[in-house]
């Protein structure tokens, strides 16, 4: 599960619809803001993608965020949305969290609860960390090893927690498989997975070696939580914080508040500030809204981080002061279409390789929103991916309308030099997936591939449809749009769900290409008993290559977001790992 296709399937027909963006550079110039209080020299188009913008140690003032909807969940330990995972850590602090800085050292795995990383033995199945002492929750109890223990168990209960990746449950050993968690149990500290040996010791044992286990205990699922505190359900509304904010308040679904946590100790969270006086989230506040009273000055931030909307972005580019405040990060997101390996013709290499010198680049382009929608896609995974290294296998970026010529000769190699049919399916109610649909299906026709339309709504797109591959294979959906986003920043993280061959299921399956290569699964499984960073990460090229030769996934965009960057905010910038700015670092004028 992708913590970018979470906020797919529940929220990017809200959400992700609105990625708006364009590729780097500068505006240039500075000049007074257009909104949002103004400044005499805004920082210039951009410039928070790679730098701290308005750097200040400065304390006090407000900081007033909006969201169209809701979260998940204010429970650190139920809640998958990408915004989410980013808010949560102004008041939970899990063992590992992500690098708070600039550029590509966002994507760095950190201490966060932990002194330090885990300690992999036993081949990479055990994992060990030791929690900093003397860190207190907002009542002034403090931390152990068992409250950590016990914020694991009670994300078995997906009765009570239906939220957040299941990666506990998928990868512990002992009773996980049929442990129910801590609700329906007189012993709050069943799960013989993990073990505290001492009140500052978690061990995890896990029943097959996973190097990229400091990345699963980054979730906020491990964020401590007291036993004696815990409502369940109801445990969202008064979280107990470890971080440098604490609740004062929350209205279900239409406010919540945030004030200083007296309990929390800066020389124990680096990553984390506690600048602002205050923080207020207001929900259900409409989308269009929320973009001019960001500009206006009304609120510092849209909190759902996706970017701004049609209206909002048009306004934004055609002034150049509102740009010199905007940011247009590639943020994680990727789309592009899937080439099935099962549905004939395309069941042949040739074929597939057909469509990719075929597409028309620059019109799926423009389907996603032109220049500002995404970043022309040459390759499997996007460029926030550890490893990533640009190539242009199929001529996306040097032939960008397509190359007619390679697509015919492919055509002849797979024995279908006049063309053939199959069918494209895509989400109906996504409109720049209907656009870019149809991009493709005129694209294609060009060199004699007639491609039919076949359409789901998203709510049952990968559960009916897109996600189940005898319906796929009755159909003869050959090419299947989809969106994808990692978990964590790694060629694992990014390539298992989707293209390795034991992810393919019968429901919900999200190997929608159904790639079975035994060089990628190879290459996989090699990932995860590596011993080092830079032994597992040289895998992350050879994969994306293998992937592309494959011809399984056709790329159309690196997704981006344009974002509107108060003057009023101090310490802003992009968090590459979040793909938007890293909200608990903070502060305002």
């Amino acid at each position: 599960m992708s913590r970018y296709r979470s906020m797919g399937l529940a929220a990017i027909g809200a959400a992700a619809a609105l990625v708006v963006a364009a590729c780097g550079g500068s505006s240039g110039g500075g000049g007074t803001s257009g909104g949002g209080g103004g400044t005499p020299s805004a920082a210039g188009f951009n410039a928070a993608v790679t730098k701290v913008v308005n750097p200040s140690t400065h304390k006090g003032g407000t900081i007033t965020y909006d969201n169209s909807s809701a979260p998940d969940s204010t429970d650190a330990g139920n809640t998958y949305y990408a915004f989410n995972l980013n808010f949560t850590r102004l008041y939970e602090t899990p063992l590992t969290t992500y690098q708070s800085c600039p550029g590509a050292c966002g994507n760095n795995i950190v201490p966060a609860l932990a002194t330090s990383l885990g300690t992999a033995t036993n081949g990479n199945k055990t994992w060990t960390y030791h929690i900093k002492s003397g860190v207190k929750f907002e009542d002034g109890q403090t931390v152990t090893s068992a409250d950590v223990k016990y914020a694991v168990e009670r994300t078995f209960d997906r009765t009570v927690l239906p939220n957040g990746p299941s990666y506990f449950a998928v990868l512990l050993a002992g009773n996980a498989a049929t442990y129910k968690g801590p609700f329906h149990s007189s012993n709050k500290f069943g799960l013989t997975a993990v073990t505290t040996p001492n009140p500052t010791t978690i061990v995890f044992q896990l029943k097959v070696p996973f190097a990229d286990f400091n990345y699963v205990v980054a979730f906020p699922q491990t964020a401590p939580v007291p036993p004696n505190k815990d409502t369940g359900a109801n445990y969202q509304l008064h979280p107990q914080s470890t971080g440098p904010y604490k609740f004062l308040s929350y209205q279900l679904n239409k406010q919540y508040t945030l004030v200083p946590n007296p309990q929390w100790n800066p020389s124990t969270d680096p990553q984390v500030k506690q600048l602002a006086s205050k923080v207020i989230v207001n929900l259900g506040v409409s989308a269009p809204d929320i973009d001019q009273r960001l500009l206006h000055g009304d609120i510092q931030m849209d909190q759902a981080g996706s970017g701004v909307q049609s209206a909002a972005r048009a306004q934004i580019l055609s002034s150049h002061s509102l740009m010199a405040s905007s940011d247009d990060p590639v943020n994680g997101f990727m789309w592009f279409y899937y080439l099935n390996t099962k549905v004939a013709p395309l069941n042949n290499v040739h074929c597939r390789m057909a469509v990719e010198y075929a597409a028309n680049k620059t019109n799926l382009q423009t389907a996603y929103g032109g220049p500002y929608g995404g970043a022309v896609a040459s390759t499997a995974m996007p460029p926030t991916i550890i490893g990533y290294k640009s190539f242009d296998l199929y001529h996306a970026l040097s032939m960008p309308n397509g190359d007619v010529t390679a697509a015919k000769a492919q055509l002849k190699l797979c024995g279908q030099p006049n063309g053939f049919s199959t069918n494209i399916a895509y989400r109906s109610d996504r409109p720049r997936e209907v656009a870019s649909a149809q991009a493709l299906q005129n694209a294609l026709a060009a060199v004699g591939i007639k491609a039919g339309l076949k359409s789901s709504t998203a709510a049952t797109y990968y559960s009916n449809f897109a996600g189940v591959p005898n319906y796929v294979h009755s159909h003869d959906l050959g090419i299947l749009a989809g969106g994808w986003g990692a978990d964590w920043p790694d060629a694992w993280g990014w390539f298992d769900e989707i293209s390795n061959g034991n992810a393919i299921v019968p429901a919900g399956n999200t190997n929608i290409s159904e790639l079975n290569d035994p060089l990628v699964n190879k290459w996989l499984a090699a990932m995860q008993t590596a011993t080092t960073p830079t032994a597992k990460n040289a895998f992350a090229n050879q994969i994306d290559t293998q992937v592309m030769k494959d011809a399984v996934i056709l790329p159309a965009v690196y997704s981006k977001a344009l974002l509107y960057r108060s003057p009023s905010l101090t310490n802003i910038y992009v968090q590459k790992y979040y793909g938007m700015y890293n909200y608990p670092v903070l502060g305002t004028k």
